[in-house]
């Protein structure tokens, strides 16, 4: 693989999760900044009873966030002025995260006693669930996994897939349904190089022009979670899912980056391989 052929591919698609774990929001165009999207996991619930951050990755208790739409109210302009974010219940009932009862409602709704919060921590954590599945570090564990500070991103600030891979894991498994939302990425890149395994393995420690503003630098591939499995709206639950990811390449589906250059990135914007 070389520049000319990855300069003929695109983002075709950009998702920004303003409340971790919960279903988020596709979009035409946002602002990077070193902290990833503008907007991106701004929010996230404290579990009151063990200080930890709720997450999905930990389904026994977080499952049913899935269930759950956040989204922004107005447009974002600034990282020091992020607006409230809309809630929508699976019931359709929608709330706004400055609502003066906002804990209440959302920890008699999920059961457990919550707090909405800022990425403000020092040392935020959360719980993530192992299924039993060949191929995992571990399994039929519940282990404590820390975050970098004052954020609520699991590793890296922006998460990138392509459809090369998604179009893999379908032909490898074709009883499960592969789609986007499983899998939770900032940047979907349409891959039109040819390279049918994986072709995200190739830019780990390689740079990504996005546009003509945005840099990043690729750190590492993606380990996938027991997220990929979980039902959201009309997708089943699906071991198989993640089976096939661990099976084919190791548990890895896509790849984290850093922002070297922040700017807009937009729907269609050409993405090129530097060295």
């Amino acid at each position: 693989m070389n520049k000319a052929q990855i300069a003929t591919e695109k983002v075709v698609s950009i998702w920004r999760y303003p409340l971790k774990s919960m279903i988020g929001e596709e979009l035409n165009s946002s602002y990077v900044t070193e902290r990833g999207l503008l907007g991106d996991r701004t929010y996230a619930l404290i579990d009151q009873e063990t200080g930890k951050v709720a997450s999905a990755k930990n389904p026994r208790k977080w499952g049913t966030l899935f269930d759950f739409h956040a989204t922004f109210i107005d447009p974002l302009k600034e990282v020091e002025n992020i607006p409230p974010i809309r809630i929508t219940f699976p019931d359709g009932t929608q709330i706004f995260s400055d609502q003066g009862d906002i804990d209440e409602t959302l920890s008699n709704v999920l059961g457990r006693q919550v707090s909405l919060m800022k990425a403000s921590l020092d040392k935020p954590s959360y719980e993530e669930y192992w299924p039993d599945i060949e191929g995992l570090a571990q399994r039929e564990k519940v282990t404590d996994e820390a975050m970098p500070p004052q954020t609520f991103f699991d590793i890296a600030v922006i998460h990138i897939l392509t459809t090369s891979t998604i179009n893999r894991l379908r032909e490898l498994y074709p009883e499960g349904r592969f789609e986007v939302r499983r899998f939770r990425p900032n940047i979907v890149v349409e891959s039109t190089s040819g390279e049918k395994d994986f072709i995200e393995n190739l830019w780990v420690g390689k740079k990504l022009m996005i546009g003509e503003e945005i840099l990043l630098k690729v750190s590492a591939p993606c380990t996938r979670c027991v997220m990929t499995t979980l039902p959201q709206a009309d997708l089943p639950r699906d071991l198989g899912i993640l089976r096939t990811v661990a099976m084919s390449n190791q548990v890895h589906a896509g790849v984290y980056a850093s922002v070297y250059r922040g700017g807009t990135i937009r729907r269609g914007d050409l993405v090129r391989l530097g060295g």
